[in-house]
């Protein structure tokens, strides 16, 4: 599979603006980069090829490694690491240490790869958790959003694997496929994207180039020609 450069960013919210058809579109704000290349993974040296970006300063609670590391570097410290898998030798060589990747690496109309954390839910029971109806609400029941039996009693005499039961909900980390680049503000670097990204206002969220294409998106391309 092909691999694409992307950006860290921070979702900042879900808000909507107007197309040029005067129709709605919703999107969600993602303060993407600026990155900086912190350091360049080849083949040849690491056994695959990558660039490492970093992400917003961090002034407080710097370890001495961390510290040492980007003295090394000539650069400040940044609070968050991130390696981006390139596809070829050739294209992490197009990089340089310390060079700053921003949005405008994304132009309106481009096909992105969001990846980001759920919200955490914390521990949940089976009715919220896998959508169990429960039991009766009425008539004196005595069963409502218990269990209740898992399992059979002499055959198999166990619980088979992968069973649905209460437990910690949400704090996956996801990825959406395909959404499409609204409108970039290099200015305020700014990136809006048509539809939901994972996570809570604030998370973090990391904005890859697709790697995956469907008809209608190659149809785009051959229309753009």
């Amino acid at each position: 599979m092909a691999r694409k450069e992307g950006l860290i960013g921070r979702k900042l919210g879900m808000t909507q603006v107007f197309g040029d058809d005067g129709n709605h579109v919703p999107v969600t704000v993602v303060e993407a980069g600026p990155c900086t290349v912190i350091g360049i993974r080849t083949t040849a040296t690491h056994g695959y090829d990558a660039l490492q970006l970093g992400f917003e300063p961090k002034k407080k609670n710097v370890s001495k490694p961390q510290a040492g590391h980007f003295k090394k570097l000539n650069l400040p410290v940044l609070r968050t690491l991130r390696e981006v898998r390139l596809a070829k030798t050739e294209e992490v060589q197009a990089y340089q240490v310390g060079q700053a990747l921003t949005v405008e690496m994304f132009t309106p109309g481009d096909f992105v790869d969001v990846v980001g954390v759920t919200k955490g839910k914390g521990f949940q029971g089976g009715v919220r958790r896998w959508g169990w109806s429960g039991g009766d609400a009425t008539h004196g029941s005595m069963f409502h959003r218990a269990p209740g039996s898992i399992g059979a009693s002499s055959d198999p005499s166990r619980v088979w694997p992968g069973h649905h039961l209460p437990g910690r909900m949400g704090h996956d980390r996801r990825t959406v496929l395909n959404l499409s680049v609204v409108r970039v503000m290099p200015e305020q670097n700014l990136v809006l994207l048509r539809g939901a990204v994972p996570g809570a206002k604030g998370s973090l969220v990391m904005i890859r180039k697709s790697v995956k294409t469907t008809k209608a998106q190659q149809q785009k391309v051959v229309d753009k020609k």
